[in-house]
């Protein structure tokens, strides 16, 4: 209920009880101040433990009251009093104990923040708008609003304990401190809106301390520690390797509202992890059954092409090389697979062997432990003694599509599987590949019977089956290198130099620093191609190696025998693509140091475009040849084992001469 001037009538009556005692200017006395607080304490009302002089606060008061309060009131000057005995408090309830002991708890917090305050006064005013753990109904503001009511009324003055030294400085003081307190919450803007108090911004005594950027647990940091050999990692490879991880995913997570301190972000990804979080709801709507090619969630799709190679580039090593059927096969594969002027391995290897060993596992359980654990055979398939094994990257296994492969006989006895074409094709991402290795008719004057072969193999070879065209559209059913992408041809193509042996001898004689352009004038294929009579739309990178054919097993001469074959590039590859400059060859060579047959295997090395593409193609589904695998990896250890055996029992048996 309000007064006509708009205050409270239990807070006017309050005045009018305070002036009329006679015995105001009295709580000047620190002392009188002081008993006021134990006095007021006892009833649960929040009080200054320090008050400031009566003549200060109600003179502020009373100029903001109505002229007519003012004009009813009077002040007296009486002589301060020391004050009474406290009388014996009442019993206080189980919310006004634990009122107090949140209050002193508050206290003695703000006091250990401010050096500069040494009572237990500090920021008193903050506590009383403060609201603290009630589990009653009642708000210790409204308790505190009955409690001003209670001393203002005077029935109840009579009623309480309190009321009956209605005349007393302690009781004067406690009920000025209430008046002060009360108005000066209401004044402030703190009043009751709809039963509710407002609380006010508490500020804190000094400025925080600085939070560390990066608030992951010390759990977190140690999982996720990179080597101290390993920090340079991310700016060496930028350099170098021309393709660094963009997590795509990484950046929408941020943009997102989330902040590069989150420990969940931190604890789902390493600091230079190429795999990033995968969301929840990512993960519902995406489909690996089917897809859009501009899709945010497809498995071949841009975003996930883009994170694995951010320049769409990837590296295929080609080779070919005949055996000769030889069953000795070379120690050490490390200079054909891995080149030392290559600076990195490749993506892909396809490797297409003729006239193979009898032990064709045998061939592929050594490719795969030259390659090591880095690479899976994808698939492998022979054509009688025709191999080809495709091995490719693990972490790129799953954005392959099924393996088909087709074979063509060319000679007119089929049962005789010694010279015809295997083909394997398959799509990746949304590239599709064709590898082709071919025998053809060997002879030097036997032009014509290779173009042949030429012939039926691109309109025999039935490929591709169940993966779908990329481009029907450009596609020709009597050529199958139109039905694909990109197609990588080689094998021994048996093509020859059409210049006698002496001729041959001399030029390469001549030009030791293999400057072999005068050789190539004569070449067969060369002169073949530039009709365009066999290999239409094909290209070869520029050759700067030596004839490949013909050697003397385990020497670096050519043929000494009776027969004095002319040195000749039979082994070759070549390369079309649909779209200009998807191809690029990186290096085009042989490996002299392979000398277990009369022909020295050649390779190439090529960046190739891939580009993104749909679901909706049967996958392989991360499919390979385990079993090869651990026998792979299994010799390779073991030949490591016995390196560094051999090394210590060398020097364990090196004995030093004394003389």
């Amino acid at each position: 209920m309000s007064t006509p001037n708009g205050f409270p009538q239990h807070l006017g009556a309050c005045v009018t009880q305070s002036t009329e005692g006679g015995a105001v200017q009295d709580l000047h006395a620190k002392k009188a101040g002081k008993a006021a607080k134990a006095a007021a304490g006892s009833n649960g009302v929040l009080t200054f433990e320090d008050p400031p002089s009566v003549g200060t606060s109600l003179n502020e008061t009373l100029k903001l009251l109505p002229d007519e309060l003012k004009a009813n009131m009077k002040i007296k000057s009486v002589t301060p009093r020391p004050p009474r005995k406290p009388r014996l408090e009442r019993a206080a309830s189980l919310d006004e104990k634990s009122w107090r002991r949140w209050r002193r708890f508050r206290t003695s917090q703000e006091s250990l923040t401010d050096p500069n305050e040494t009572s237990s006064s500090n920021g008193s005013l903050q506590e009383a708008s403060l609201s603290p753990p009630v589990r009653s109904r009642a708000s210790p503001c409204r308790q505190c609003c009955q409690e001003v009511s209670l001393h203002g009324s005077p029935d109840a003055l009579e009623a309480s304990p309190v009321g009956k030294s209605r005349g007393s400085t302690s009781d004067l003081g406690k009920r000025a401190s209430e008046i002060s307190s009360a108005f000066g919450g209401l004044l402030r803007g703190k009043a009751f809106a709809g039963g509710k108090p407002r609380l006010s911004q508490i500020m804190p005594a000094r400025p925080l301390p600085p939070v560390e950027l990066n608030v992951a647990s010390h759990t977190l940091r140690t999982a996720n520690r990179i080597d101290s050999d390993c920090m340079d990692y991310r700016h060496y490879s930028q350099h170098k390797f021309g393709r660094v991880s963009s997590s795509l995913s990484d950046t929408r997570l941020h943009g997102n509202g989330m902040v590069y301190d989150n420990c969940s972000t931190d604890s789902m990804k390493s600091t230079f992890s190429l795999l990033t979080p995968i969301r929840s709801k990512d993960v519902r709507s995406r489909s690996y059954l089917e897809g859009s090619l501009l899709a945010s969630g497809a498995l071949l799709g841009a975003e996930e092409l883009s994170r694995y190679f951010p320049d769409r580039n990837i590296g295929i090593f080609v080779a070919t090389w005949n055996m000769q059927g030889q069953k000795e096969l070379p120690v050490n594969l490390d200079d054909f697979l891995l080149p030392t002027d290559a600076d990195y391995a490749q993506d892909m290897y396809v490797i297409g062997v003729q006239e193979g060993c009898p032990d064709r596992r045998e061939w592929e359980i050594r490719l795969q432990e030259t390659l090591g654990p880095h690479y899976v055979m994808l698939y492998s398939a022979a054509h009688g003694v025709l191999y080809m094994s495709v091995f490719i990257r693990r972490d790129l296994i799953w954005f392959c599509s099924e393996v088909e492969y087709a074979t063509v006989t060319t000679r007119i006895v089929s049962q005789i599987k010694t010279k015809g074409a295997l083909g394997i094709c398959f799509t990746f991402f949304g590239t599709s590949f064709l590898f082709i290795t071919s025998h053809f008719t060997s002879g030097d004057s036997k032009v014509n019977e290779r173009k042949l072969d030429y012939n039926k193999t691109i309109q025999a070879l039935t490929l591709p089956k169940n993966v779908p065209d990329t481009n029907p559209y450009r596609s020709s059913s009597s050529d199958v290198t139109t039905r694909f992408d990109e197609v990588f041809w080689f094998g021994d193509f048996n093509f020859r130099l059409n210049k006698d042996r002496e001729t041959v001898d001399s030029i390469l004689n001549q030009n030791p620093e293999t400057d072999v352009s005068k050789l190539l004038a004569y070449d067969q294929l060369t002169s073949e191609m530039s009709r365009g009579s066999i290999f239409k739309g094909f290209q070869e990178a520029d050759i700067h190696f030596r004839p490949s054919y013909k050697f003397d097993i385990g020497k670096d001469s050519y043929d000494t025998t009776s027969k004095q074959r002319t040195p000749s590039y039979t082994d070759r590859v070549v390369y079309r693509s649909r779209y200009r400059d998807d191809i690029h060859a990186v290096k085009y060579s042989s490996c002299p140091v392979i000398k277990t047959s009369d022909h020295r295997p050649v390779f190439a090395l090529f960046r190739v475009k891939v580009r993104p593409g749909r679901d909706n193609i049967p996958l392989a589904a991360g499919q390979f040849d385990r079993e090869l695998y651990l026998i792979g990896i299994k010799r390779r250890i073991t030949r490591e084992l016995q390196k560094r055996q051999e090394q210590k029992d060398q020097k364990s048996s090196s004995v030093c001469s004394v003389s």
